[in-house]
């Protein structure tokens, strides 16, 4: 058995799916667990950090998101029979990283205790993740042309979330991985500018960026985001500007197949984009 924490999510949801497909049980939490949706053959558990014991019930694997990960529950995990852990972490680990950034310090406490919790483990550190291009998606839906966004020329190598997911099934299903660290990046540097013309091509209509100032930006596109992670957030996209980013081979080596573009995702997620019903 597989548990797969944050099943509702992008990747949780496709890695969930993934392994179904492969003959691979899962036992798929979620906080929401009606909003979970995956063929019927799953199992799926509503996800109670307090009360942890019946979710590792059975299982040897957990996929695990850094925000869901605390050393009680790796605990639990680990004395109910799980033995190997793929953590999504994220690629701002690395060396030279400025380690007071709250995301990074996110993320490297979760991997400082995933590696103390007695389990072997595989990490996962994409960068930056093509998802976030739906912050421009309300703005695209209400009919604008000219998408407000910050630093326009901000480069990034973004990965598809099914890229991520298919990384995650073969080290959960293959042997190897143990303490393995995958660094995951899209296949080309694009900019935010070019990503929301991309956009643009796959629903079907002209769209341009349109830069502002950030703090102008920063309650409409962020609207959730404490104020001190935006400021350092912020401070990471302008120091990309013009930067080209990091771009690995890591999905093609390890899943066989090269990882998509952009442009691929924009198509895949098209729908989003578009008025809704």
């Amino acid at each position: 058995m597989i548990v797969v924490t944050g099943a509702t999510g992008n990747i949780g949801r496709a890695l969930a799916g993934r392994l179904l497909a492969a003959g691979a049980p899962v036992r798929a939490l979620a906080r929401d667990p009606r909003r979970v949706a995956l063929p019927e053959q799953a199992e799926v558990v509503r996800f109670d950090p307090d009360g942890p014991a019946a979710l590792f019930a059975g299982a040897t694997k957990l996929f695990l998101y850094a925000q869901a990960g605390t050393a009680a529950l790796l605990k639990t995990a680990r004395e109910h029979g799980v033995r190997h852990v793929v953590l999504l972490s994220s690629g701002i680990i690395q060396e030279g990283a400025d380690e007071t950034h709250p995301i990074h310090v996110m993320h490297a406490d979760a991997e400082r205790q995933v590696r103390d919790s007695g389990l072997a483990w595989t990490f996962l550190r994409p960068n930056a993740f093509a998802t976030n291009a739906l912050q421009w998606a309300p703005q695209i839906r209400a009919g604008d042309s000219a998408v407000r966004g910050v630093f326009a020329d901000a480069l990034s190598a973004p990965i598809h979330e099914d890229d991520i997911a298919a990384v995650a099934e073969r080290a959960l299903l293959d042997g190897g991985h143990e303490g393995a660290v995958h660094r995951l990046t899209g296949p080309g540097a694009t900019t935010n500018a070019d990503q929301v013309a991309a956009i643009g091509r796959a629903v079907g209509r002209e769209l341009t960026y349109a830069e502002v100032p950030p703090r102008e930006a920063a309650s409409e596109l962020f609207p959730h985001m404490p104020t001190p992670m935006l400021d350092r957030l912020l401070q990471t996209f302008e120091a990309s500007v013009g930067v080209p980013p990091e771009i690995t081979g890591t999905v093609e080596q390890l899943t066989g197949t090269p990882a998509r573009t952009f442009a691929r995702w924009a198509h895949d997620h098209a729908d989003d984009f578009r008025p809704q019903p």
